[in-house]
C-alpha cells in the first residue's frame, strides 16, 4: 500500500525532493509515436513552461528537471523560510496567479476595498491566506498543479477525456549533499543516458542546457536554483556546492555513457572525494537512484548499499 504522503516529505529531514510523474499506459507525453507517426514533441515546451512558472509562483525552488518522453523528473527545494516571511497581500497575489481566490480576497487586493471591509472579513482573509501559504511551500500542489495543467492540454488536444498520469508522483528524500549532487546529476543526464542527446547540452528541455546556456554569459538561471560561490550571491535557495564543481561532474559522467570519448571520471573530483566514493562506486549509483533507493536517498544508505552490493559478490 502506498505511504501518505505526508509521512514521504518532511521539512525536519530534508528541503530536497526528487519527484517523477509517469504517462498511464506507456501515453505519450512528448517524443514521437513510432506506430502512428504522430510527434508530440511541442508538449516538452509545455512542461518546461508550466514548471518554471510555479517555480516563480511557489516557495519551491528548481534544482534539476528533464522532460522525457513519457516522463519528467524535478529535483525540488522547499523554501518555507521565504513562505512564511511573505505578507498577506503577497501571498494573495502569489495564489491568484494561480487561482481566482474569494470574494473577500480579491476586495482585500483592492485598496479601496480593503478599507471598507470589517475586522471580521480582514479576519476571514487572513486566516485563508494562512492556507494559501502552506500550499505555496506544498510539494504536492506544486506537482498537482504542474500535472493537471499538462493532462488537460494534452486531453483537449487528442479530443479525449481520462487518467493522463500515472496515480500519484513518485517522491525522494535527498537528505545531504551527496545525494543531492547524485540526484541532480542521474536527471540531467536522463537523455545522454538514454541515448537521445550525446552530451548534455544536446539535451533539450533539460535544466542542464539552461545552465550552461546562461554559464557562456557568466551568469545563472534566474528560474533555477543557483550555485554558491565567489562569483554569486549566497542565498537561502543556494544549492550547498560549486557551480565548476557540478559541471566537472557532469561532464566527467556523462563520457561513461560514450565509451568512444576521451577521459574518464576520477577520484580528484571535489563532490566525489569528499563522498568517499571510487568510480565503480559513482557509476552504480548514477545508474540505480530510483530502483535502489524507493523513498530517501542519503550518503550512509549509499554506503549500506554498496557494502550490500559487495558481499554479493564475493558470495
Amino acid at each position: 500500500m502506498p505511504r501518505p504522503r505526508k509521512s514521504l516529505i518532511s521539512l525536519s529531514d530534508t528541503p530536497y525532493y526528487h519527484c517523477v510523474s509517469r504517462c498511464v499506459r506507456r501515453a505519450f507525453l512528448c517524443g514521437k509515436d513510432k506506430f502512428s507517426g504522430q510527434s508530440y514533441e511541442h508538449r516538452r515546451q509545455w512542461v518546461e513552461n508550466r514548471l518554471l512558472f510555479l517555480g516563480s509562483v511557489f516557495a519551491i525552488n528548481i534544482c534539476a528537471y528533464a522532460v522525457m518522453s513519457n516522463h519528467t523528473h524535478v529535483v525540488l527545494h522547499i523554501d518555507r523560510n521565504t513562505a512564511v516571511q511573505w505578507t498577506t497581500e503577497q501571498v494573495l497575489q502569489r495564489w491568484h496567479r494561480l487561482h481566482k481566490g474569494t470574494v473577500l480576497t480579491q476586495r482585500y487586493l483592492n485598496l479601496v476595498e480593503r478599507n471598507a471591509m470589517s475586522s471580521a472579513e480582514i479576519e476571514t482573509v487572513e486566516n485563508t491566506a494562512a492556507i494559501y501559504r502552506e500550499r505555496l511551500y506544498d510539494i504536492s500542489w506544486f506537482m498537482r498543479l504542474l500535472n493537471e495543467y499538462i493532462a488537460r492540454q494534452a486531453n483537449k488536444e487528442d479530443d479525449c477525456t481520462g487518467r493522463f498520469w500515472e496515480g500519484r508522483f513518485k517522491s525522494q528524500a535527498l537528505l545531504d549533499e551527496t545525494a543531492l549532487a547524485a540526484c541532480m546529476v542521474y536527471v540531467d543526464l536522463n537523455p545522454v543516458r538514454a541515448g537521445i542527446a550525446r552530451t548534455p547540452g544536446q539535451s533539450l528541455h533539460t535544466s542542464v542546457r539552461k545552465r550552461l546556456r546562461a554559464i557562456k554569459h557568466n551568469k545563472q538561471p534566474k528560474a533555477l536554483s543557483p550555485f554558491k560561490g565567489k562569483s554569486y550571491k549566497r542565498t537561502s535557495a543556494s544549492l550547498p556546492f560549486l557551480l565548476s564543481d557540478y559541471f566537472e561532474l557532469i561532464e566527467e559522467t556523462s563520457r561513461q555513457f560514450h565509451p568512444a570519448k576521451r577521459g574518464r571520471i576520477t577520484n580528484e573530483v571535489p563532490l566525489l572525494a569528499k563522498a568517499g566514493l571510487n568510480i565503480t562506486d559513482w557509476y552504480w549509483l548514477i545508474n540505480n537512484i530510483e530502483n535502489e533507493f524507493a523513498t530517501k536517498i542519503g550518503l550512509s544508505s549509499i554506503h549500506q548499499k554498496l557494502e550490500n552490493r559487495s558481499r554479493r559478490v564475493i558470495a
